[in-house]
């Protein structure tokens, strides 16, 4: 087979792995010391990162080869799927020759797991000290881990790497023993626990010795899958928060259950609403960047632990809550200015630093951004009162309820 031949097999099976951003990652410039490769270029770009740099990556697999036989994956090894597999210098050149060529700017790397996962761990961590050491790549490189290896074998993965990943795969474990019998939720979160302490000890070396060696600077991330089990989204909120939290993750990425040819009965015949996604992504910011928790989110007395499909989810929280509301724009602290439904965190910023100067107005609030049509019903300003809006939150809800595909997060 020739590499072209893999290049159309490899990617396209690594196309179900949505853990691949780049945000993060250390500013590398490889002009003027021999090498090749920038993390800050432009090249042929598909994806803009939130510090606003546009990075396309080289999307592939080792091999499709595995194993294991997780019930959910197109790859597992009872499926029919054609076979390939690159060697490690062949990924090798792919990535520099795509590079030259101006069409990406660095690499996302996971495989299949073959014979056992040392031996794939062996190959991976291979491409990327052979990018760095070989050939002075200055590129960003996405390595995805795999749990089973061994702490050595992790260790090194970090030391090319710019982001490490480990997929939870599932957000239960009752849901992984049924799907993934051969995976299991404790060699998984002991493997983050590994990421989590060196990188947190790189950080801590380097704040005290400036040319330390670095640790995975982008940091780890994961996926799950979401709607090849039943849990529901208070269950995927509650295990995002615990990994947030106990192992310090840049991003968990949701990605909806899509079937699978030869399928396990054990399966959903058909996928989830890709809304679903949608709404956990708007969810999981929530309680990143606005404080909200997950009972505030998913409430346990409110759509059986589902997210609204209609409207999004701090939308849906302001009208469980009239009481909160309306919100002075003139006074109110940052927290309750974050929690009004139209208000993102730039906007607030803008608020509060608008308001040291005068009194703010409707008119105002439109100049900074604010979406006018969701904050009208949740603020008052000098020359705005939305007298008797909430006294009926049903009707304000299905004025408000929005398409069910959005481009905006709220």
């Amino acid at each position: 087979m020739n590499t072209i031949d893999k290049l159309a097999i490899l990617a396209d099976a690594a196309k179900y792995d949505a853990s691949c951003a780049s945000s993060g990652g250390k500013v590398r410039d490889s002009s003027g010391t021999g090498g090749i490769g920038s993390t800050g270029g432009m090249g042929i770009c598909h994806s803009y990162t939130p510090d606003g740099r546009c990075v396309s990556l080289l999307k592939i697999l080792l091999t499709n080869f595995c194993v294991y036989d997780c019930a959910y994956c197109v790859n597992r090894r009872s499926s029919n799927v054609r076979r390939a597999r690159f060697s490690t210098d062949e990924v090798v050149r792919l990535t520099l020759d795509f590079y030259k060529r101006n069409y990406i700017e660095g690499l996302f790397l996971s495989s299949g797991i073959i014979r056992n996962a040392d031996y794939t761990m062996e190959q991976l961590v291979e491409v990327a000290r052979s990018l760095r050491e070989d050939h002075a790549f200055g590129g960003y490189i996405h390595l995805k881990t795999i749990p089973e290896a061994s702490p050595e074998l992790l260790a090194a993965a970090g030391r090319h790497a710019d982001r490490l990943s480990i997929n939870i795969e599932l957000p239960t474990e009752s849901g992984l023993s049924t799907l993934a019998p051969e995976k299991t939720a404790t060699s998984i979160r002991g493997a983050m626990g590994q990421l989590r302490w060196r990188i947190e000890e790189s950080k801590e070396e380097r704040a005290k010795v400036t040319r330390a060696p670095v640790f995975a600077p982008a940091g780890q991330s994961t996926q799950m899958i979401v709607g090849a089990d039943g849990a529901d989204d208070r269950s995927i909120l509650d295990t995002s928060a615990n990994l947030y939290g106990n192992y310090r993750l840049r991003r968990v990425y949701y990605s909806a259950f899509s079937p699978i040819p030869d399928a396990s009965v054990a399966l959903p015949l058909k996928s989830p609403p890709l809304v679903r996604e949608h709404r956990l992504y708007q969810a999981d910011w929530l309680m990143r960047f606005y404080g909200f928790a997950v009972d505030e989110i998913a409430p346990r007395d409110a759509g059986a632990g589902m997210l609204d499909l209609d409207i999004d989810p701090k939308l849906a929280w302001a009208l469980r809550h009239p009481d909160k509301f309306p919100v002075d724009v003139n006074s109110a602290p940052k927290d309750l200015l974050l929690r009004v439904p139209g208000f993102g965190t730039k906007t607030v910023k803008r608020v509060l630093s608008s308001r040291r100067f005068a009194r703010m107005r409707l008119d105002d609030l439109a100049r900074l951004g604010a979406s006018l049509r969701k904050v009208m019903p949740f603020v008052q300003t000098l020359d705005h009162h939305p007298r008797g809006t909430l006294d009926r939150p049903e009707r304000l809800r299905a004025k408000l309820a929005a398409p069910p595909v959005q481009a905006s997060l709220f």
